[in-house]
């Protein structure tokens, strides 16, 4: 998709090939890469790609993330400009246990990147509804982020909307499971970083058709 964007050969190998975690494609000065769900997998990618980066001497490089995410207050469809990375505690850091110590880094994003993402967004086509707001990173798809569908849970309906207007309120927009993990270690490696997700009114349970469901999903 992005070498017909860029009017480039679509005929692209994947240089991540023999490592068989990830994919990763180069088009003009774009590196791009995949990952899983969660902060584990977005973790792995990060370490890789910065070392990568740093051996191929690369620098001035922006790292942004697309993504899909629940949304808050938002229209489906709607992309949401990161703000602020935040936990489900609503602080802005990423929390991970290193020689059986929690250790908590702080998650900052590059304010002016938000600005300029935004200005760019609002050239997307068929009028796509562009916000800027805070992201809740959770360590879960179903309990941290407050759903009452999973096969376990231990709080009430109310319990959840309490939560949930409590982050609207602060301006959260949408909850996703990798923003605090991206944008501390991107602030470690001293890079520009900003995440980027599309809204679905719920991933498991969308009434949408194919056709629109994969057109804001992506390849």
């Amino acid at each position: 998709m992005l070498a017909k964007e860029a009017g480039l050969s679509t005929d692209l190998p994947n240089l991540a090939a023999n490592g068989g975690r990830f994919v990763l494609y180069k088009v003009g000065a774009v590196l791009a890469a995949d990952h899983g769900m969660g902060t584990p997998s977005v973790s792995i990618l990060l370490h890789e790609m910065f070392k990568l980066l740093y051996y191929a001497h690369c620098t001035d490089v922006t790292f942004i993330r697309l993504g899909t995410s629940g949304g808050i207050g938002v229209e489906p469809g709607t992309l949401v400009i990161t703000t602020e990375a935040l936990d489900t505690a609503f602080e802005s850091v990423y929390s991970l246990r290193i020689l059986g110590k929690t250790v908590k880094r702080p998650a900052p994003l590059d304010i002016n990147l938000a600005d300029e993402l935004y200005e760019l967004a609002q050239t997307l086509p068929d009028n796509v509804p562009v916000v800027k707001g805070k992201t809740v990173c959770a360590n879960d798809f179903y309990e941290e982020q407050a759903r009452l569908d999973g096969a376990f849970c231990q709080f009430t309906e109310s319990e959840k909307m309490a939560y949930l207007n409590q982050a609207c309120s602060m301006g959260v927009r949408n909850f996703e499971m990798e923003c605090t993990c991206f944008a501390a270690q991107c602030y470690m490696a001293g890079v520009r970083a900003r995440p980027s997700t599309t809204v679905f009114p719920d991933k498991d349970h969308y009434a949408w058709s194919l056709e629109v469901y994969f057109k804001h999903k992506g390849p």
